[in-house]
């Protein structure tokens, strides 16, 4: 009785050792090595796995850029603090993209832009505009609903009592989330120099806009005339002002606007 008790200790401690070697083998032969750098990387992201570089998150993001797939200036809420240290863990110099913040390029509230309707319904924008519903008259103009508010994974936008966005620039970190929930493209993002620039995207002009909106770019013109505008770096374009973001002789221009359209930032 003894003799086949230790034999069967003896095979079953037997089959335990070459089990074991068994698994040291295939753990050796199907091991999935880790990049150290991917850790390293991850630690030197925002940490937020807010997903504005495009990423589901900050480890997918630090694969990606061992990988050499994507950019540490994607990492947007980071900024140029993060793209120096990613330059440094992986040996490659990369040069932080300008900061931009976004701006909301419409100014037509409840006391400017008429309403064709009373709208009560879903409060999302993207429904609204698929619908073709919404309150205001204006085609081009906000609609109102906040959807990027709820986008914005920074609490950087708030909705004023007229029923207008409002960038809180010290949260922004121009990741571009609300210009891409924008059914109307109505935000957008822009040099952090920038000072001044349009609060109106209507396309319509003259009495058309007045129509709608006190506060539209009725495409009069005024701003690009020399007297006003002696650089001459104004210039209309689909009934719009566009220049470039170093205009700086803009002062006579925002003052003669009679629609009041240029917003200067700081002012």
């Amino acid at each position: 009785m003894y003799d086949v008790v230790v034999l069967s200790l003896a095979v079953l401690g037997l089959m335990g050792l070459c089990l074991g070697l068994i698994l040291a083998l295939f753990s050796r032969i199907f091991a999935v090595r880790i990049d150290p750098r991917i850790e390293a990387v991850a630690g030197a992201l925002a940490g937020l796995n807010c997903g504005v570089c495009g990423y589901a998150g900050c480890n997918a993001m630090a694969e990606a850029l061992v990988a050499g797939k994507a950019h540490a200036r994607q990492c947007t809420p980071g900024g140029a603090a993060v793209v120096k240290k990613v330059s440094q863990i992986l040996g490659k110099e990369e040069l932080p993209a300008e900061p931009r913040v976004a701006v909301v390029r419409c100014r037509g509230g409840k006391d400017e832009a008429r309403e064709k309707a009373k709208y009560r319904g879903v409060e999302d924008c993207v429904a609204i505009e698929v619908l073709e519903a919404g309150a205001k008259s204006c085609i081009y103009g906000c609609l109102g609903m906040g959807s990027c508010v709820s986008a914005c994974p920074f609490g950087a936008i708030r909705m004023t009592p007229d029923r207008l966005p409002e960038i809180v620039e010290k949260k922004c970190t121009g990741c571009g989330k609300c210009v891409a929930i924008c059914p109307r493209h109505v935000i957008a993002l822009i040099l952090r120099r920038q000072r001044v620039y349009c609060g109106c995207v209507s396309r319509d002009k003259g009495a058309r806009v007045k129509q709608i909106c006190t506060a539209g770019c009725t495409a009069c013109g005024l701003c690009a005339l020399p007297a006003i505008t002696p650089s001459g770096r104004v210039v209309l374009k689909n009934n719009l002002p566009e220049f470039p973001p170093d205009w700086d002789d803009f002062a006579t221009a925002a003052e003669k606007c009679p629609s009041n359209c240029f917003v200067i930032r700081g002012g």
